[in-house]
């Protein structure tokens, strides 16, 4: 595909990226809050559905990354909320939509996103897997930070001691640690430059909605 035509093509993403999530922002700070909630699920697949199309590798390998991070990421989720033992005792609540196991099937979507863009951006470091793994699993586990705070507020789930217990965010950097590695050793390009702009976007979205 000729530069002119990604630069566009990056560039459209990007402004409906802003755009989503600043009306987000605004919505949910006015009386059609439920409205915009209702809407979460859609955010998501937008968002994922923009970053792909900013993808340049559509291989075999690539597939087979985005089943196991979605499936992996989906039946951790199942088996925290079950047993308690991985992020604590939370359950989930209608904002993220349909649930399969009591848990959203989105959410594995958001693993997908999250690992991918963390899993590209740091794939820039002129270091070894290992390392970007590590240095990864920290950024994504100071995003979660904020998405605690959101998710509490809106009904994304809850805790059942009201707040999340440090061993949540323990497991998040161990799962996040362990889906990047596999993101490391696959063999597809990773080289998206929406990702880092969809990370920034992520991170002001939430930490915004954690102060409101």
């Amino acid at each position: 595909m000729p530069n002119g035509q990604k630069d566009k093509r990056l560039f459209v993403s990007t402004i409906i990226l802003v755009v989503i999530h600043v009306a987000g922002i605004i919505g949910l700070q006015t009386e059609y809050k439920d409205l915009f909630l209702m809407c979460t699920p859609f955010n998501l697949l937008l968002s994922i559905g923009l970053l792909f199309w900013n993808h340049n590798d559509f291989s075999k390998s690539f597939f087979i990354f985005s089943v196991l991070i979605f499936s992996t990421g989906y039946l951790v989720e199942v088996a925290g909320v079950k047993t308690g033992m991985i992020f604590g005792h939370y359950s989930y609540g209608k904002t993220l939509g349909f649930k399969l196991l009591d848990v959203p099937v989105i959410i594995g979507i958001n693993w997908l996103m999250l690992i991918y863009i963390i899993g590209v951006v740091f794939n820039k470091l002129n270091i070894n897997g290992l390392f970007r793994s590590i240095f990864g699993a920290a950024a994504l586990t100071t995003l979660d930070f904020f998405i605690e705070v959101v998710a509490i507020k809106y009904d994304f789930w809850k805790w059942s001691n009201y707040t999340p217990p440090f061993q949540n965010f323990v497991a998040w950097f161990i799962v996040s640690f362990i889906l990047l590695l596999l993101f490391n050793s696959m063999n597809f390009k990773k080289d998206n430059k929406l990702a880092q702009g969809l990370f920034i976007i992520q991170l002001v979205f939430f930490i915004t909605l954690s102060v409101l």
